[in-house]
């Protein structure tokens, strides 16, 4: 499975949706979006030759159970899902979609928790927020030796750099300006 490189545009409005078809970067995360949209915006992606990638938390109109991915799967065809709960990345994996665990590093137990979710449910890639702490992404990529991709709170060209530099495969941002 292949993982994001360099930066993923995340749509938060759909008015920023043409644009980040517009760019070189080969994945678009769909955040906060209504499931009657969500088909008709994975197409585009992929005839735009990008990679559509669905965060399962916030579609607005679907559980996180084991049928809401079955119509992911037929219906939607998105090439990966990000998510915070353990079940979603583990059946995103048994359904071979590119795997993104979400992790919020809010105190030393949050960061405890999800390094053992982590290993866990191996997803392909994790997610840290804020990806503002360059330590902790390097921190994160060796204890579970999976790639890291930083996102949230992430607004200039020197915090992506920084990430970057700490190991981050990828930075994810809504904020047009870094796309």
């Amino acid at each position: 499975m292949n993982t994001p490189a360099g930066i993923l545009p995340a749509i938060r409005k759909m008015k920023d949706f043409d644009f980040a078809l517009e760019t070189s970067y080969e994945s678009i995360v769909f955040l906060e979006t209504r499931l009657a949209q969500l088909k008709s915006l994975v197409e585009y992606t992929k005839r735009a030759n990008k990679k559509a990638l669905v965060h399962f938390d916030l579609i607005q109109g679907l559980r996180a159970d084991d049928y809401a991915m079955e119509f992911l799967l037929r219906e939607i065809k998105p090439d990966g899902i990000l998510s915070t709960r353990a079940n979603v990345i583990s059946m995103a994996k048994k359904n071979n979609l590119l795997a993104i665990q979400r992790v919020f590093l809010l105190d030393s137990l949050a960061l405890e928790h999800n390094i053992k979710l982590i290993n866990r449910t191996k997803p392909d890639c994790i997610e840290v927020l804020p990806g503002l702490i360059p330590e902790m992404i390097k921190y994160i990529q060796e204890q579970t030796n999976i790639p890291v991709i930083a996102g949230g709170l992430i607004k200039t060209k020197e915090e992506v750099d920084k990430a970057l530099a700490a190991g981050a495969i990828a930075v994810s941002t809504s904020n047009k300006s870094l796309w």
